[in-house]
């Protein structure tokens, strides 16, 4: 009898978790646009066990997913907390969270940017940690906004009041991807510079370490290298071979962007029946451990007989997708001083035997424009510009050893 009482309660438990859980999660009925809205029917279950999942997390201060920014806490507590949601981003389908976190900082003892960082790792970071692993494979999500409210004390003629401050962040997938995954600080701090931040609508960068902040120049300085030689190309490092220091802002990102445009478009053009690019990711210039890389978003299908690890996945990825546009694309990029690389940015799919389903690995191979020219002149192997360059897969880096990975 008692075992029969447990049970009960233990199911109406989980009934009310997962009714609370649903709580959070936008009624597909409330969407307008009809696209948006099937994603939202199809995605329930997993948008449903991230509103679970940030229930369970234990935060500084209160925090309230919510509808509308900016209540105060007696207001939030009567109002709608659902707010996951199927979004639009920069012409990017993203899945959208907004809320409330109850803390309130002091204006005089934090600026903008200290309150900025506080909110992301404390708030925004866990909203990531929750949503990314669930839908890093998923290729209709192609980012994350995240818009939270906190508060600001400070004075006004004397006065003590409080204000509400708002922080919105945009990551893409891929960037996304290398801030929850990766073990890299550096590769966290890159991800994060490659997507947008506003607090109260002003942009603003939003530092991991206020530390490495303050001692190291936003602005950071690539190590010169030289690639001549087969021998020369064993080691990871940007192509700046001036040694002047790289401007990583977005603003020096958006500068440059607009005076590569034309030759991006051709490219693009010339070259896209042979490398699949994802039209709603077009090539944009990124960040990436102190360099800048021009990221290229492409699809990769392979067939049933790819099927293996992770590392054999990116190896025939490599070999039979990748390694064939280097040249084309490298001959599009003479003499270029202001960049730094190549990102090849590829969603790897591969089919099962019986045709019905097909797994997904969100692979990326970052490569030095000195290396490339190595490779581009027959005097480097692939191996070796694997070896100089870096792979990640779903945000870790990894070691790729062609052979061996495909043997496996």
């Amino acid at each position: 009898m008692l075992d029969h009482k447990n049970r009960i309660l233990g199911l109406a438990l989980v009934l009310i978790a997962t009714t609370v859980s649903e709580a959070q999660v936008v009624s597909p009925s409330e969407i307008k646009d009809p696209r948006l809205r099937s994603l939202q029917v199809q995605y329930n279950d997993e948008l449903t066990e991230v509103g679970r999942d940030l229930l369970a997390t234990k935060f500084d201060y209160p925090f309230y997913m919510s509808a509308t920014l900016d209540l105060d806490q007696s207001q939030q507590q009567r109002a709608s907390q659902r707010s996951i949601r199927f979004d639009h981003y920069d012409d990017r389908t993203v899945l959208a969270i907004t809320g409330n976190y109850f803390a309130a900082y002091s204006e005089d003892k934090m600026n903008g940017e200290s309150r900025a960082r506080n909110s992301f790792l404390k708030v925004v970071l866990p909203i990531l940690k929750a949503a990314v692993p669930r839908f890093q494979s998923i290729q209709d999500v192609q980012g994350y906004a995240v818009e939270i409210s906190h508060h600001v004390r400070g004075s006004a003629l004397g006065v003590a009041v409080e204000q509400p401050e708002n922080l919105m962040v945009f990551l893409r997938q891929t960037d996304a991807i290398r801030l929850v995954a990766s073990p890299d600080s550096e590769v966290q701090q890159s991800a994060l510079l490659n997507g947008k931040a506003f607090l109260n609508g002003v942009p603003i960068s939003i530092w991991l370490n206020a530390e490495v902040r303050h001692q190291q120049s936003p602005s950071p300085k690539p190590a010169p290298v030289t690639v001549s030689t087969v021998e020369d190309s064993s080691h990871f490092a940007p192509s700046n071979s001036s040694g002047a220091q790289r401007d990583i802002s977005r603003p020096s990102l958006d500068k440059l962007q607009t005076s590569k445009q034309d030759v991006v478009i051709k490219l693009v053009k010339d070259l896209d029946s042979q490398a699949h690019f994802v039209p709603y990711a077009p090539p944009g210039f990124v960040v990436f451990r102190q360099g800048i890389y021009l990221e290229l978003s492409l699809k990769t299908s392979l067939p049933p007989s790819a099927a293996g690890s992770r590392y054999k996945v990116a190896a025939i990825a490599f070999d039979e997708h990748i390694a064939r546009l280097l040249r084309p694309v490298a001959a599009y990029l003479d003499d270029e001083s202001d960049f730094d690389g190549i990102s090849f940015s590829t969603t790897v799919t591969v089919g099962d035997r019986t045709g019905n389903e097909e797994t997904s690995e969100a692979v990326e191979f970052f490569f030095p424009l000195s290396l490339l020219r190595c490779y581009q002149k027959y005097d480097c192997t692939g191996q070796q510009l694997i070896d100089g360059g870096a792979v990640l897969v779903n945000g870790e880096r990894v070691s790729l050893d062609l052979q061996a990975a495909e043997r496996s």
